[in-house]
């Protein structure tokens, strides 16, 4: 029997448990990784040469990403590694990559399994686009991959498991964190630990990083409102202005800030190879649309991770093997159904675990409807929110692809990963209409900025 082509794309916990049970079966699949390692952004590897302890770069999650790490390393001779190759677009049955910036091919594919991942959902706050400002994911990287902290007094500020998580690793590596600032307030957690229950281990993790922050002596505000983080364009950052949990305006001195709202699904390869997408009502995003083992609507295509269903890094493990399976089922090959439901019933128990976060740590929408006209909401073409609100009422621009039209928001580098749902939450909003009638920011090819030397080789691209 020929062997099928079956493109995994990503290497963070869902892509290396997808191609590790491909290759258990028997096949020999491209796995496809936009970073120069293995690991994704969670596990993200530190440069070749750096040996820093794992428990130092990873904290909590430290036994998980070496065991990650070890296992990508036990088939990476038994697939197509691509490292340093970016997935950018996907036509009928065709994954198109680029490797180097410059090098392109098309890859045929019988099946192929997206496992994108998830970036920082980001809430504007007035002074955001200061030099000095990162998304939690960047401070992450920073980190991880380049051994540096963003600043030399830090202030992490925003909500969810992640913003305490990034915390404490810095804390544990030595920078000076000056404090955590949550948006969420401490009755929303309480409210919510019937559903947090679902994984009581993670639930004692996530108390246990609070408390190396205490222990460190950085204070964690709870309930707080951003009000703007200060600071001129020939300086950067200089600090952050809040209210706290009883409405008195508190201000902090710092270099860097560190912001982020849990996290929003990396869907655009999904959204060009065509799959439906419905509305999430309780995160307020539009997710592709997947039955329970990860088949899209699109024939031949696979999603897992929290590129399809945030879950976190646990639940992406089991949603790519999964996802795996279905592929194996699907493609007349050996599987191992009897392991389905198991991996089924892990991730409705993380779903729980999922809307019990929601609860805790809920996306501050509200915040949008408060932002100053002057606020820049689209950093990349310095798009305000009194632009979009302009667009909204004098241009009729209720709809997020025709607000993106009349008013360039999305059309920058980031394509609208990082001010997409804040833009849309502005629409709504002006507009007096629920969020899901604004629509979403659709994908487009190349989902990334790609040299014109590489456009103009795609089209004789060959593999």
């Amino acid at each position: 029997m020929a062997q099928p082509r079956v493109i995994v794309v990503g290497t963070g916990p869902a892509g290396v448990r997808c191609a590790e049970t491909l290759v258990a079966a028997g096949l020999s699949p491209t796995v496809v990784d936009e970073g120069r390692r293995d690991g994704g952004q969670i596990y993200r590897r530190q440069p070749e040469g750096f040996t820093r302890p794992y428990a130092k770069l990873y904290g909590s999650e430290a036994t998980k990403a070496e065991h990650l790490h070890r296992s990508f390393e036990a088939i990476r001779s038994k697939v197509d590694y691509r490292p340093d190759t970016l997935a950018w677009n996907v036509t009928a049955n065709t994954l198109h990559v680029v490797h180097d910036g410059t090098r392109t091919a098309a890859l045929p594919f019988d099946a192929l399994v997206v496992c994108s991942g998830a970036t920082d959902r980001l809430m504007p706050i007035e002074g955001w686009h200061l030099a000095g400002c990162y998304s939690l994911g960047a401070s992450q990287i920073a980190l991880k991959s380049q051994a540096c902290a963003i600043g030399k007094r830090v202030v992490f500020m925003g909500t969810g498991p992640l913003l305490y998580l990034v915390a404490s690793q810095y804390v544990q590596a030595g920078a000076t964190v000056l404090a955590v600032l949550d948006t969420s307030r401490f009755s929303q957690l309480v409210r919510a630990l019937p559903a947090l229950a679902a994984r009581p281990g993670l639930l004692l993790k996530g108390m246990a990083l609070n408390r190396i922050l205490r222990k460190a002596g950085v204070p964690v505000h709870s309930g707080i409102t951003p009000l703007r983080i200060t600071g001129a364009a020939a300086t950067g950052v200089q600090g952050v202005t809040v209210l706290d949990a009883n409405g008195s305006e508190q201000h902090f001195d710092c270099d860097s800030v560190a912001l982020g709202y849990h996290l929003r699904a990396e869907s655009q390869l999904a959204d060009l190879a065509r799959c439906e997408f419905r509305f999430d009502v309780e995160s307020r995003q539009w997710l592709p649309r997947i039955d329970g083992d990860g088949r899209s609507t699109t024939a031949g295509v696979y999603l897992a991770g929290d590129g399809a269903r945030i879950l976190g890094a646990d639940g992406a493990e089991a949603a790519g093997r999964l996802a795996a399976l279905a592929v194996l089922s699907d493609l007349g090959r050996r599987a191992s159904p009897d392991q389905m439901p198991a991996l089924r019933r892990t991730l409705d128990k993380m779903d729980r675990f999922r809307r019990g976060l929601i609860k805790a740590f809920p996306w501050p929408h509200a915040q949008a409807a408060a932002l100053s006209d002057s606020a820049v909401v689209c950093r990349c073409e310095t798009i305000t929110a009194g632009e979009l609100r302009r667009v909204v009422n004098d241009m009729g621009g209720t709809e997020m692809n025709r607000a993106k039209a009349f008013s360039r928001v999305g059309m920058g580098r980031c394509q609208g990963r990082f001010c997409g749902h804040a833009a849309a939450e502005v629409v709504a909003h002006a507009a007096g209409v629920p969020i899901e009638m604004v629509g979403r920011l659709r994908g487009q090819g190349p989902v990334k900025p790609l040299p014109m030397a590489a456009l103009e080789n795609a089209g004789a691209a060959n593999v």
